[in-house]
């Protein structure tokens, strides 16, 4: 029985990562509220070295429409302005030659609709992920049978069980959605 449950703990740890990795996605998209998870994925040209944003620079949301970055090397920052610009962002920066400052602006009702069609493919690439894990632990739990190292009742439970973790992670995607589309609309 131990060699199920192995696949099965395998299984959840791999489906938690697909939601993990869903939800920095969500976390990236930008809404039109300022949260410093925008800039995770801004990789700065430092000194020739792909740095990423948040080891170079102090990063803040001081107001709900206003993002700040402080780098620790104030000459830096005319690279970090060029990153930010040639981001899919569409945010403009400005500084005072030591913090530089991003206000986020309202978004239209097209941007609003392009950003939960995004997200909405960001939670299917979610739902793939989990669905594959469950097809390469049901292909192994036919192995297992197939090589007589358990019976087809022990299957069918591991299989039931796989399956009842394949429909709650999926849900979790769906909520996630849910929520991220509401944070989106919210004008």
């Amino acid at each position: 029985m131990g060699a199920i449950e192995d696949f099965l703990a395998d299984c959840e740890r791999r489906m938690d990562r697909s939601i993990d990795a869903t939800r920095q996605e969500f976390n990236s998209v930008r809404t039109g509220r300022a949260s410093t998870a925008l800039l995770d994925r801004i990789v700065v040209d430092y000194y020739g070295t792909a740095t990423p944003l948040n080891t170079i620079a102090s990063l803040s949301a001081p107001e709900p429409r206003l993002l700040s970055v402080q780098p620790y090397d104030p000459s830096s920052i005319k690279a970090i302005e060029k990153a930010i610009m040639e981001s899919d962002l569409g945010l403009t920066p400005s500084n005072d030659g030591k913090i530089i400052r991003l206000p986020i602006p309202q978004l239209t009702e097209e941007r609003r609709k392009e950003l939960v069609k995004l997200v909405r493919r960001y939670a299917e690439d979610g739902r793939v992920a989990v669905r594959n894990v469950r097809r390469d632990v049901m292909r192994h739990l036919e192995e297992l049978v197939r090589n007589g190292d358990v019976g087809d009742d022990e299957e069918r439970r591991g299989e039931a069980q796989v399956q009842k973790l394949t429909d709650d992670h999926v849900q979790r995607i769906d909520e996630l959605l849910k929520a991220k589309e509401a944070e989106i609309m919210e004008v």
